[in-house]
């Protein structure tokens, strides 16, 4: 999750530069989804209600993600380097804090939303839990649904040589947030098949946007299906068109920044999405009222323009570092907080210097965890990932190859150094 300096611009900024406010916005909310699960337990007096926390690391996090996620696959103009890196950067450490919560599960039984039957196998091979209306063994695994969405939606647009619409796009699931919250309270396609079938599908179609064979069928199958899962089988279809919305409109700001669009659809969109909830079915949680989730949304956005405002500035070390962990730090958490409240049990009534312990002694464990899974886990992945997308035999700097027919390579040579990803791109 890229550069940022208009193509053609002088003397440009190193790399690392160009990504460190992105890697800073990854850290920011991080921070954030920890706080919003760690103050109701260990700090309730601190937990803010004008605005949810946790929503607005998630909104940073789509923002962040619409915004590289299309460039990433345009740079690469291949679909199977894009998607080969996809899988060894998402899947270690989430498959290795699913199998340590399983592990955990002989002293702590595991969430009440997790189905014990095979479906939700397939939903957490698939990534795809919450638009199958399952629950996810960590909390936090519902996000990564929408990430995994909007990368097959994005493929089958490139596929078809039309991914630079990303304002379309954006204003279009913005309406789609709209009627569906005026006519869905709750998912259309029931029961445990859509997460059977879409494992079928998922694997079958990822077989060949890999192998290359039927590569164009199997996006168009890929992001129909993945279309159809998000309004007619999602948990809250209205939010999952919205979080559609906020992520093209991350790619539409992108866009605008190269040149290529206006500003007008992003706040068309951000007008839509705010709406969504107003006359919604599925509106009774208390952060989708107007006033916080306005504020949620006003924050996130105001935190996605300062880093682009900061850009080219020197940021905090720190904080830079904390994005590059924050996958980490993300999935690692909450399996850490219930463990932690069931060791030390319920402090809420305890004094405010216990409280304050605690939370740091969390906080500084979660982190060092995260730095070892990220070394450890995370990096020797992504190292892996980048030879297999090259093939046998490639250079460390071969241009990819393997443009799907009818695609377009949607970046100019220009834009191939100067959009090189991040090494903390996760979402």
């Amino acid at each position: 999750m890229s550069s940022t300096t208009p193509i053609g611009a002088d003397s440009p900024p190193t790399s690392g530069a160009r990504l460190a406010w992105l890697d800073a916005l990854r850290g920011i909310g991080a921070v954030a989804v920890l706080l919003e699960h760690l103050l109701p337990w260990f700090m309730p007096a601190l937990r803010p209600y004008w605005f949810n926390l946790g929503m607005y690391g998630v909104l940073v996090f789509f923002l962040v993600s619409g915004y590289i996620i299309p460039v990433s696959l345009e740079r690469r103009g291949d679909v199977r380097a894009f998607w080969i890196s996809r899988v060894f950067r998402l899947y270690p450490i989430y498959l290795l804090v699913a199998a340590a919560v399983l592990v955990m599960a002989i002293w702590m039984p595991v969430r009440e939303q997790v189905p014990r039957d095979l479906s939700s196998v397939s939903a957490h091979a698939t990534m795809l839990l919450d638009v199958v209306h399952l629950g996810g063994l960590a909390d936090t695994m519902w996000t990564l649904s929408y990430e995994m969405v909007f990368y097959l939606v994005v493929t089958a647009l490139f596929a078809g040589g039309v991914h630079r619409a990303s304002g379309t796009y954006a204003v279009g699931f913005g309406a789609v947030a709209i009627v569906a919250g005026l006519l869905l309270t709750g998912p259309l396609l029931t029961g445990p098949w859509p997460a059977y079938v879409s494992g079928v599908v998922f694997f079958a179609g990822l077989a060949c946007l890999i192998g290359g064979r039927f590569r164009n069928a199997a996006a168009y199958v890929l992001g129909a299906m993945a279309l159809v899962l998000l309004i007619f089988s999602g948990f809250v279809p209205w939010l999952g068109a919205a979080i559609l919305a906020v992520m093209f409109a991350g790619t539409a700001i992108r866009r605008w920044e190269q040149g290529a669009g206006g500003l007008w659809p992003v706040a068309a969109a951000t007008v839509l999405v705010a709406l969504a909830p107003v006359w919604s079915e599925q509106a009774g949680w208390w952060w989708v009222q107007p006033g916080p989730w306005v504020a949620t949304m006003a924050l996130a956005g105001a935190t996605f323009a300062a880093g682009m405002a900061l850009r080219e500035r020197r940021l905090p070390r720190f904080l830079v570092w904390l994005g590059l962990v924050s996958y980490s730090v993300y999935l690692l958490h909450h399996p850490l907080l219930r463990l932690t409240h069931a060791v030390v049990g319920d402090v809420r009534e305890a004094g405010q210097v216990v409280q304050l312990s605690l939370s740091a002694a969390f906080v500084l464990a979660v982190l060092g965890l995260s730095l070892l899974t990220h070394r450890y886990v995370e990096l020797p992945m992504q190292r892996l990932g980048r030879r297999l997308a090259r093939g046998p035999g490639a250079s460390p700097g071969a241009a990819p190859s393997g443009v799907s027919p009818g695609t377009s390579s949607g970046a100019s040579s220009g834009e191939a150094t100067a959009q090189r990803p991040s090494s903390g791109d996760w979402a």
